[in-house]
């Protein structure tokens, strides 16, 4: 049941959100606030930094560090891993503190501080030593950053408002690689000077992220400490992370898409080229995906996402020509899209009485830790089975998974929180 306050009357709580009582025009860009716009953009250099770097990765292990695939799958395994298991706990803390904005900007300025370790590699475990710090951060980040978010927007915008920040996550994910394009084929750069660029703005996010405004939880009051536990969350939300989970285990690292893409015989461009088109696909899809789980329900937008996860790895699995890759990354796009900001949105839906900064932090590490198993498989069944087994394992779990979200979630879920 809402509480009287801030939920009964629609506000977040932070003065910049968009009250439901205003009258607002019916633009997408509706019940976006200051913190919101703020926080898109923070995601957005952070991800110019990450993305500028991750395509030229797997190449950089396999031809210049000498690494095999189960190790390509390690290290990404780890590293998305490592990003969002720790939410759980970077989640938990947020809560206890009662503060968002400290612990992310730890978790931005510790991505930053990594980028020379990775441009100084000279053996592979170097490289996921630094990877998984670099990550650890992003999981530390994550969580808090999210509960800012959803403080910072009414409930009826909060797919939207998640659609906007995985929008320009993704548009980051469009110019760093065009950058990192730019970088290597006009200005004839090395891998390790692009890694230590990535850092700038890696930077510039840390600092950003302290310019948003975050409520002052002095005068909210808890009914008991926060705890790293599912008490106080609802039924639904225990569904949710099964779900989650064995989708978890399909999502291997896309750093084998890029591998499949030069294995079918894609120039080291056209690769660089084509997981773009990935990411702006996705970067155009997000924020009208939020804006349909808001009106159509969570579940069937997620739904659509899983068959587009199964449909794509399939077709990877399957490509037996270079220029299949074209239709196959554009199609991919529009899984993070439809899965990623409307997942945690739905978490925070079914938060029950916990806290959401832990609530999402939960998620995460559920998210983490079967993204650490599927990468890991990923690579053992490209190195010892076939590439193509990487994939049509994937397909089959995101199928399972679409099964169990028709068995176990409802087609809508409404905000149930009492505190």
């Amino acid at each position: 049941m809402k509480r009287r306050g801030d939920e009964a009357t629609g506000r977040s709580g932070d003065s910049d959100a968009v009250s439901p009582r205003r009258r607002v025009s019916p633009s997408l860009f509706s019940g976006l606030s200051r913190s919101t716009i703020i926080i898109g953009l923070v995601s957005l250099l952070s991800d110019i930094s990450g993305e500028m770097i991750y395509p030229i990765l797997p190449l950089f292990l396999t031809e210049t560090l000498h690494a095999p695939a189960t190790v390509v799958g390690l290290v990404e395994g780890i590293a998305v891993g490592a990003s969002t298991a720790i939410g759980g706990i970077s989640g938990w803390l947020s809560d206890l503190i009662g503060r968002r904005k400290p612990v992310a900007f730890a978790g931005y300025a510790l991505t930053a501080i990594t980028r020379p370790m990775i441009a100084a590699a000279g053996i592979w475990q170097v490289v996921l030593g630094a990877r998984f710090v670099e990550r650890f951060g992003k999981g530390v980040r994550n969580a808090p950053r999210d509960a800012l978010l959803a403080e910072s927007t009414p409930e009826q915008f909060r797919g939207r408002a998640f659609g906007f920040e995985r929008a320009m996550d993704s548009a980051g994910a469009v110019i760093g690689p065009l950058l990192a394009l730019v970088f290597v084929g006009w200005a004839g750069l090395g891998a390790r000077s692009i890694f230590l660029i990535s850092g700038i703005p890696a930077a510039l996010a840390a600092l950003l992220i302290l310019t948003v405004r975050e409520r002052s939880r002095d005068g909210v009051a808890r009914s008991n400490t926060p705890k790293f536990s599912l008490a106080g969350t609802t039924p639904e939300y225990k569904r949710l992370l099964i779900v989650t989970a064995v989708f978890g285990v399909a999502n291997s690292a896309n750093a084998f898409l890029i591998l499949r893409s030069e294995q079918l015989g894609l120039d080291r461009k056209w690769t660089i080229l084509g997981y773009t088109l990935y990411n702006a696909v996705a970067s155009l899809a997000a924020m009208p995906a939020g804006a349909a789980s808001d009106r159509f329900g969570r579940r069937n937008v997620l739904i659509i996402g899983f068959l587009v996860y199964a449909v794509s790895y399939a077709g990877f699995g399957a490509a037996n020509a270079a220029w299949l890759i074209w239709p196959l990354f554009g199609l991919y796009g529009l899984f993070p899209a439809l899965t990623e900001g409307v997942g945690k949105a739905l978490a925070i839906d079914s938060a029950g009485t916990a806290g959401r900064a832990t609530v999402i932090g939960i998620y995460a590490t559920v998210t983490g830790l079967t993204q650490i198993a599927a990468s890991y498989i990923g690579g053992v069944l490209w190195d010892r089975v076939d590439s193509r087994a990487t994939f049509y394992f994937g397909a089959a779990f995101a199928l399972a998974a679409v099964v169990l979200s028709f068995a176990l979630l409802p087609s809508s879920t409404k905000q149930r929180r009492s505190a």
